[in-house]
């Protein structure tokens, strides 16, 4: 199954938030989520179900996956590694396997303000417009590390307002970030109940 083409809106209609998947529209007045609040659809607006616990688990793993851009092998090849890692050092399982979302080249590039959406910033690096430490690189899911530098190539591709402030862990100039640390839980997006989605795969 290839990627998602279809309307970005509808996805943050169907969780609920908004993912922020269209850029500057997504936080504007003409964000889907806030003309129609409730789920696409027929019965969209009719009275929402009370989920089990399953279903509290797929609505989070989905709300994650979709926020994020990714196809669903390779978000759970994500929990697996960080599975993984957690067993190996001790670590904490749920930190880990945001912290690898986190780190992902095309998510550090739009957190920087470099990208208007994590969508842009996979063209971006995919179309060769992005330096990794110096280089040009075109792998959006490259897992940057601490001390690495991203570079945006072209100035005129960066949004020429921010929606968000640029989290601390990264340090943020002209068309430039590096990273400055690893993030800790409390900077990443409070909206994520990764403790579900564990639950999920771990069935």
């Amino acid at each position: 199954m290839g990627r998602y083409t279809g309307p970005k809106e509808r996805l943050s209609r169907r969780e609920g938030v908004n993912l922020n998947l269209k850029g500057a529209r997504s936080f504007s007045d003409k964000a889907g989520i806030k003309r129609k609040p409730f789920p696409p659809g027929q019965h969209g607006n009719a009275r929402r179900a009370r989920l089990s616990n399953y279903g509290l688990q797929l609505r989070e793993k989905q709300k994650v996956k979709r926020t994020y851009g990714l196809r669903e092998k390779q978000f759970k090849n994500i929990y697996v590694e960080a599975n993984r890692r957690a067993k190996i050092s001790n670590l904490d399982k749920g930190l880990e396997f945001l912290r690898i979302l986190e780190l992902r080249l095309d998510n550090v590039l739009y957190l920087a303000g470099l990208a208007p959406s994590r969508a842009a910033s996979r063209q971006y690096i995919v179309h060769g417009h992005v330096l990794l430490n110096g280089k040009k690189f075109s792998v959006p899911s490259f897992e940057v590390k601490e001390g690495d530098t991203v570079e945006l190539k072209s100035a005129k591709l960066a949004p020429s307002e921010k929606f968000f402030p640029v989290p601390d862990w990264l340090e943020s100039k002209d068309t430039k970030v590096r990273v400055a640390r690893l993030p800790i839980r409390d900077e990443i997006d409070e909206g994520i109940r990764e403790n579900l989605i564990i639950e999920y795969y771990s069935r």
